[in-house]
């Protein structure tokens, strides 16, 4: 997990504008980058997240770019430590997800990129809340042990090819990812990775979920996006 990439310096700190709220985040741009893949951390967790960021830099060597921000601010940030509520809005994370999508449209070394989605625990039905709310602009959705439930209606409003990859051995999301797959209209798959649990925290787990996500976002993402005439 401290695998570094050989130019370090192309992640850097931004600030994004994401609709009343302004984030922090960590956005590495590889050479010739083939999409942008925005992370929605799960519950508790931030930016910081060994887990992520494993998997981030597995998916900047495979040339996608990458954007880790934290979807609470500070203060939001202390008052769900104390309470644990908001990293359970999912209203609240994704429509912070829709706003850093369009700052993601809107900045010149980004706009041309394809974005998708890769969300883990609650950040996975944010990512899926806010991929069904920007049809156009979510191209793919990565979840990693991630709560697809907990986006309800929003469900069979996603258009973004969805993969689903659950831990053989986390048996109670196995059975929430699997009733939300059903409600799924779009191209969709649920791979489960035997001996894993919740955390992939097991030998080799983690790097087959971010092989699998590699190979769905590429995939996926692995062309620009046409500009459009003035």
């Amino acid at each position: 997990m401290n695998r570094r990439l050989e130019d370090d310096q192309r992640e850097r700190l931004v600030r994004v504008n994401a609709g009343p709220v302004i984030l922090e985040g960590s956005l590495a741009l590889p050479p010739g980058a083939r999409g942008l893949v925005l992370f929605a951390h799960g519950s508790g967790s931030s930016r910081h997240s060994p887990r992520n960021r494993f998997v981030a830099e597995v998916l900047q060597h495979a040339g996608l770019a990458t954007l880790l921000i934290d979807l609470l601010t500070g203060g939001e940030e202390q008052v769900d430590q104390a309470t644990g509520n908001l990293r359970f809005d999912i209203g609240l994370l994704a429509e912070r997800l829709v706003g850093a999508t369009a700052w993601l449209e809107q900045r010149q070394e980004t706009r041309h990129l394809r974005i998708g989605y890769f969300g883990a625990s609650t950040g996975a039905a944010a990512a899926l809340v806010a991929a069904a709310e920007r049809p156009e602009s979510v191209n793919a959705v990565v979840s990693r042990g991630g709560r697809p439930d907990l986006a309800g209606d929003a469900l069979p409003r996603v258009a973004a090819p969805t993969l689903l990859i659950v831990g053989g051995n986390d048996t109670p999301v196995i059975a929430l990812n699997e009733s939300a797959l059903a409600r799924l209209h779009c191209q969709h798959e649920l791979i489960i990775i035997p001996g894993a649990t919740h955390l992939f925290e097991e030998p080799g787990t983690l790097p087959e979920v971010a092989r699998l996500a590699a190979e769905w976002f590429t995939r996926y993402l692995g062309f620009v996006r046409v500009a459009q005439a003035a």
